[in-house]
């Protein structure tokens, strides 16, 4: 079994932010909620709050898209092309996306191209705020555990050294730069102090 990470690592990006202007474009009042995004951002970098918060303050323009199951579906057929083509080919059956970002928002577009298993954040899509912890750094290896606990990963591929959890879980890691693969530890020794 292979695991791989979403956004910049099959996707060419960050999937959040483009639904968000995806969004904005087919609603412009979103544009008000960028005092507030920009606050979330600020409070993030600042160390008021922690991601979980800063995403729910990001996510709350969903309360202005009046149908986000037909908002996905226009969405993932504008933005399927930014699937990587070096996943796509390599793809298998069994394959595991794991992924911060809202199940809801990845689901869609994981039917479309035949990912079977999806692990990521639990988030409302008409409030934006979480129901279950945010699906990152040391979250991911135990919803994996739950969910597959005694599957043995044989490659998993991530483009940030937050996801080193799962990389310990796995018989071989990679770092996703663009569309090069890294060997995971040679890439951790020359990126880290």
């Amino acid at each position: 079994m292979n695991v791989y990470d979403f956004d910049d690592t099959i996707y060419y990006g960050d999937s959040s932010i483009d639904l968000f202007f995806f969004c904005l474009k087919r609603n412009p009042s979103i544009i008000g909620k960028l005092p507030l995004i920009g606050w979330a951002w600020a409070g993030y970098k600042l160390r008021r709050w922690d991601k979980t918060r800063m995403k729910e303050m990001f996510y709350s323009y969903y309360r202005l898209v009046p149908d986000m199951q037909e908002t996905l579906k226009a969405f993932w057929e504008e933005k399927r092309e930014k699937i990587k083509p070096w996943y796509l080919e390599q793809m298998k059956e069994d394959d595991v996306i794991i992924s911060a970002s809202p199940y809801f928002q990845l689901k869609y577009i994981c039917d479309e191209i035949g990912i079977k298993y999806l692990i990521a954040s639990e988030v409302d899509p008409a409030t934006g705020k979480y129901s279950s912890p945010n699906n990152l750094a040391d979250v991911k290896p135990q919803r994996f555990r739950e969910q597959f606990p005694d599957t043995v990963i044989d490659e998993f591929y991530s483009d940030s050294l937050s996801d080193t959890p799962m990389a310990r879980l796995a018989k071989k890691a990679f770092i996703v730069k663009g569309d090069e693969k890294f060997d995971w530890g040679e890439y951790e020794k020359s990126h880290r102090r």
